[in-house]
């Protein structure tokens, strides 16, 4: 590194020994620079360090990288940290495995294909191979949906708060639309049902009180103005003590007794009973069908292991309203998430191997033995690039599913309770500095693992850093990085 400092004389001395614009372009670095980023990125970059430099000159503060080879080494740096994608593959050990802000569900081998095929190819998106004319997108993964679902017909939007309001702006725009107090849930990002609701076009109708809603309430709520029943799966809390809902079943019986449509709602979703794999039970779209629902919408990128969509299925002639919504087209989704939907679904027809081909459920059922050993395999190079200044232990830990599924994306792990059963068994590393600092020193540490090739992400609780190590699946690509961890 080199650093030019001094008086004025030696300042104006020092402004004819800076390179020049075309001096720099023609150094090798730079020359190998243009051939990877482009001559026009390259000569920006090029100005804009030497730019710097003559401001530090002019200003009498020291002046870094005045040589030639100095500079082409900081446009370098720069123009690779310009070239870093936005968007890049981060070690989720956090603790919740359908992490919202990281992506929620992986996708199986088999829907990775699928989209690069699409991508890299023409397809039959709205193309009918068998008569030569125009398909319906829907057509590539309805037929699967109403066979797992046992539902009529199907569509698939953008997510299922698409799907909800897509549902409502259809079938109850300038006309009443029933729900329970206890229902009118807030999920992440302070995305609300009931605005949900009006920005629909519908007039929300709440019967009942946040804890008890009986059938009695609906009942007297419906009028001439009614256009449907509508029931939302609380998936992200839970309300204990003295408490009454009503069934779906009772609440599509209401509903069909007044020649309503019911539609539900269910947030996560998922197409076979968690049950058998140790986890608790999510209600599945078949069983609200199969209760009588005329309609349900969830969601492709949580418990079912997908992309982001949001899958409405249900009753044909309430499907064919949908799809001639205008709006339908708004929130129609590409060919890359049928591409990667219809073999995740396919997983579902197979559901004794579905744990081992689904990364998610792969995920949710790893067991606590296994992530246990991986800990014990990991503490000593941790320890070891972290050096004397940090503990670095192995501790049983709880992982939440995540995403609105049994507990909501942004619930912190350690304000959980009521809920045992929601929380999975797990193990990983907690990281305290041997000095007892806390606050801004574990910040920093976090910082630090974030700065690696691949940002390794955990959480901060009780004084410590801690990594929960049940989705991490590649070990070999966690433990090559940790000689480029700088920690102070």
């Amino acid at each position: 590194m080199s650093i030019v400092h001094g008086s004025n004389s030696q300042t104006t001395s020092r402004f004819r020994q800076l390179p020049a614009v075309d001096r720099l372009l023609k150094n090798e670095i730079v020359m190998s620079l243009a051939m990877r980023h482009g001559r026009a990125e390259t000569t920006r970059v090029v100005r804009e360090i030497l730019d710097e430099m003559r401001a530090a000159l002019m200003a009498g503060e020291p002046v870094l990288h005045a040589d030639e080879n100095a500079a082409a080494r900081a446009v370098a740096t720069r123009l690779e940290a310009a070239a870093q994608p936005a968007l890049r593959r981060v070690f989720n050990l956090t603790g919740t495995v359908l992490h919202t802000n990281l992506g929620r569900a992986p996708l199986p081998a088999e829907a990775i294909e699928a989209i690069v095929m699409a991508a890299a190819e023409p397809c039959n998106l709205e193309f009918e191979l068998e008569d030569g004319g125009r398909g319906d997108r829907d057509a590539l993964v309805e037929a699967l949906l109403c066979r797992l679902t046992g539902a009529e017909a199907a569509t698939v939007v953008n997510n299922n708060a698409a799907a909800v309001f897509l549902m409502l702006n259809t079938l109850a725009i300038g006309r009443e639309a029933v729900i329970s107090r206890g229902e009118l849930i807030e999920i992440g990002g302070a995305f609300r049902i009931p605005d949900i609701m009006a920005r629909a076009g519908c007039r929300m109708v709440e019967v009942g009180t946040t804890n008890r809603t009986h059938p009695r309430d609906y009942e007297a709520a419906c009028g001439p103005d009614t256009a449907l029943l509508l029931k939302v799966h609380t998936s992200n809390y839970a309300i204990e003590g003295f408490t009454a809902s009503v069934p779906g079943s009772r609440v599509a019986e209401i509903a069909h007794a007044r020649n309503l449509p019911c539609i539900v709602d269910l947030g996560s979703g998922t197409l076979v009973d968690l049950a058998r794999y140790g986890l608790p039970h999510e209600p599945l779209p078949q069983e609200a069908l199969a209760e009588g629902a005329d309609l349900v919408s969830f969601s492709g990128d949580k418990l079912l292991g997908g992309p982001q969509a949001g899958v409405i299925v249900g009753r044909k002639d309430l499907v064919v309203q949908i799809k001639k919504n205008p709006l339908k087209r708004c929130l129609r989704v590409g060919k890359l998430t049928l591409a990667a939907l219809e073999p995740v679904l396919r997983l579902y027809l197979d559901p004794d191997r579905l744990a081992e081909r689904l990364p998610a459920l792969r995920q949710l059922t790893r067991p606590q033995g296994e992530i246990a050993a991986l800990a014990d395999r990991l503490v000593s190079p941790v320890r070891d690039a972290l050096g004397e200044a940090w503990r670095v232990e192995v501790v049983p830990m709880k992982s939440q599913i995540g995403s609105g599924s049994y507990g909501g994306p942004l619930t912190p792990l350690w304000a959980w309770g009521a809920r045992p059963l929601d929380r999975l068994s797990s193990a990983g590393l907690v990281l305290r500095a041997r000095d007892g600092r806390s606050g801004s020193a574990l910040e920093r540490l976090a910082a630090v693992w974030r700065e690696l090739p691949v940002p390794v992400l955990g959480r901060i609780v009780d004084d410590s850093l801690q990594f929960d190590l049940r989705c991490l699946d590649d070990t070999d690509a966690f433990l090559a990085q940790l000689g480029e961890l700088r920690v102070a």
